[in-house]
């Protein structure tokens, strides 16, 4: 009975946050406010990509690798969506100038998927293509659930193409995601597996906590038993060491798979994975569209919650 009431709250919490955020007054108090901006720093690396870069370099002198995320999406226009396809050409080229391995992640809804399927799928070919010549990857980002079938419809049909440059993610609480892992699987796609972030409806996901987490774990033992080259990207603790134990149960090598992490959460948990000898990529977004990104990382961990208010009370 205890555990359902946490749940519930913390379900609650979730929407309260997300719902709150919403609002224009919060947005502008956040995106204004000297501290509040301050806050939002510990979770995004900067406006640039000068910026990223400096976080990665810290980052690999520490013994990680990253992805890069330019923060944005759906945008209206092909000028806004080739426009997004420089950006990110300009990040891969500017990871690999600086001795970073080129790994990024993209929303197909930055690269024009609200004007059509074909742009979004020409516009992502030619990111791939410089992709292939730094000898890079780009990691297609799930977004909001209507945005689903198409994200991995579009990934198989890249995939086809451009093999070894480009994967995608699956979120743990869609109800149809056990379905799409298995076609990722038979297509040899790279897949980074998630909780989900997303407010979503119980017809589209599962609501509860410990419902999400049971997902996980058996999306976890699929793609580490047969998937190519899976990230397990969690902050959890207890999905940590369910992933590290069945690895360990099953004999796979902790070399054919990588843990990832978000860019200032759990710091401390993502150099011990590291100094223990597992892969560990953290996820570091940039730009200054950062606002409803941030909005999201608060809503899905009570202590990032926690964080923020013991940031923003006075001293």
């Amino acid at each position: 009975m205890e555990a359902n009431g946490a749940e519930m709250i913390e379900t609650l919490l979730r929407g309260a946050v997300l719902a709150v955020a919403e609002r224009e007054e919060i947005e502008r108090f956040v995106r204004n406010g000297r501290l509040p901006r301050k806050v939002a720093e510990r979770f995004v690396a900067g406006d640039t990509v000068a910026d990223a870069i400096q976080a990665g370099q810290l980052l690999s002198a520490a013994g990680l690798t990253t992805t890069l995320d330019h923060l944005g999406e759906n945008v209206l226009t092909t000028e806004e969506a080739h426009a997004a396809v420089q950006s990110y050409e300009q990040t891969l080229r500017a990871m690999s100038a600086a001795g970073l391995e080129p790994n990024i992640s993209v929303k197909l809804t930055m690269l024009g998927l609200d004007i059509s399927d074909d742009v979004a799928h020409d516009n992502m070919l030619a990111l791939l293509e410089t992709a292939r010549d730094v000898h890079g990857f780009v990691r297609i980002d799930m977004e909001d659930s209507q945005y689903a079938e198409t994200t991995v419809r579009l990934t198989e049909a890249l995939h086809s193409r451009v093999p070894d440059h480009v994967g995608t993610v699956i979120q743990a609480y869609l109800h149809r995601s056990d379905r799409d892992v298995e076609r990722l699987i038979e297509r040899k796609v790279r897949v980074r597996l998630v909780k989900g972030a997303y407010a979503e409806p119980a017809s589209v996901a599962l609501q509860r906590p410990r419902e999400v987490d049971a997902a996980f774990v058996r999306l976890m033992e699929r793609l580490l038993e047969d998937g190519t080259y899976p990230a397990i990207a969690t902050h959890d603790p207890a999905l940590i060491r369910a992933t590290q134990g069945f690895a360990m149960r099953m004999g796979i090598d902790p070399h054919t798979w990588e843990f990832q992490m978000l860019y200032g959460v759990r710091r401390e948990a993502q150099n011990a994975l590291a100094g223990e000898g597992y892969g560990m990529r953290v996820y570091v977004p940039f730009g200054t569209d950062w606002y409803s990104y941030f909005a999201r990382r608060i809503a899905e961990r009570p202590a990032n919650l926690l964080f923020v208010l013991r940031q923003l009370a006075p001293g």
